[in-house]
């Protein structure tokens, strides 16, 4: 590789998001080599082919241990990041996982366990963090702005159509575990250093349990941090089929002793009707009359590049790697907390009962 161009990138899952991981990296003027891997290796090759990889393979193994390969994303499906995420790290290689770190406890342990042992570098990918709204609200809280937070809340809705795709996907990325948990890494960056210690939550069955699925249609929870601030968290994927947005509908609010913010991020304030109808970036063969444009969670493409918060979140961590620079990206314990926080409301919601922090793995 040139020296203008030191990394290597392997991309292990060649879906949705590994797919557009893969794009942007192979447009990096950083990246002077890509290998692709999925377990499907049609699907590894496709996108190789579409990226001009240099590297394809079923095996996710073969791709983290390739010697040209200096750093790796994992875009597998949730429940199996580990095995990937260990290997890499157990062979220096720094890590970009995406969210959340894992759907178990014990998995999680694995990988923190592994990180020690090797003193590796993992980050995880929760990139609502780099969306502009949420990198300006980080700010004010960062000047101290709003005084001490008393509380606050952060709410999601979206379409059935997607949480069936996910669910379809793995019946255990259930919309608090899978989207709810951007929110509450968000409210836990905003409250840096002041740790949730107490859950309760209820949930609502319908949908998705006719369906076959475990998941509720509504959660609503109360978290109470460690100073005692109190943030209602609430999450609905069940809305109908063809509601117009087209990832992420969502609103969040922090109260403090000195200030308020309110951050709308609904989206009604673009919306697109066609008759030709909108195809949904999500869910393959699914298209909407009426659209909330700039709702997809990961951003757009937009005049031949990809625009938004997974846009600025690879490119930053590429930066990262080759300048030193600091970056944002959650730190492998910040999302231990996410997940064991998405573990409790889930938990409280289906026995009616508190749920105190941390959990025991």
């Amino acid at each position: 590789m040139a020296q203008s161009r030191p990394l290597g990138v392997a991309v292990i899952g060649a879906g949705r998001i590994g797919t557009l991981r893969a794009r942007l990296a192979a447009k990096h003027p950083s990246v002077g080599f890509v290998a692709i891997a999925d377990r499907d290796p049609a699907r590894a090759k496709a996108l190789a082919e579409t990226t001009n990889a240099d590297l394809h393979s079923g095996n996710n193994f073969e791709i983290i241990e390739r010697p040209e390969v200096n750093a790796v994303f994992v875009s597998t499906p949730e429940g199996e990041h580990a095995a990937p995420v260990k290997r890499a790290l157990e062979l220096g290689k720094p890590v970009l996982v995406e969210k959340p770190i894992a759907l178990a406890l014990g998995d999680a342990a694995d990988i923190l366990a592994t990180l020690k042992t090797t003193g590796g570098d993992l980050r995880v990918g929760y990139s609502r963090r780099y969306k502009e709204c949420y990198l300006r609200a980080k700010e004010q809280m960062i000047q101290g702005r709003l005084g001490r937070v008393t509380g606050g809340l952060a709410r999601v809705y979206n379409s059935r159509a997607q949480a069936f795709a996910i669910l379809q996907r793995d019946p255990h990325a259930t919309p608090v575990l899978d989207v709810l948990t951007y929110y509450v890494d968000l409210m836990c960056w905003f409250l840096e250093g002041n740790p949730p210690v107490e859950i309760v939550a209820r949930g609502q069955h319908g949908i998705f349990r006719e369906a076959g699925y475990g998941a509720h249609d509504v959660t609503w929870a109360i978290v109470t941090f460690a100073d005692g601030a109190v943030v209602n968290f609430g999450v609905s994927y069940a809305l109908p089929a063809k509601y117009p947005t087209m990832g992420q509908s969502d609103r969040v609010e922090l109260l403090g002793t000195e200030g308020t913010m309110i951050i709308d991020d609904d989206h009604m304030d673009h919306v697109l009707y066609s008759d030709r109808g909108i195809p949904h970036a999500y869910v393959p063969d699914h298209q909407v009359n009426m659209a909330f444009l700039g709702s997809n969670t990961a951003g757009d493409w937009a005049v031949g590049d990809f625009w938004g918060p997974l846009g600025n979140e690879t490119r930053a961590w590429l930066d990262h790697l080759v300048t030193g620079q600091p970056t944002v990206h959650t730190t492998p314990q910040q999302a231990l907390i996410n997940l064991q926080t998405t573990l409790a409301i889930e938990r409280s919601a289906v026995t009616g009962q508190p749920v105190r922090l941390p959990l025991e793995t």
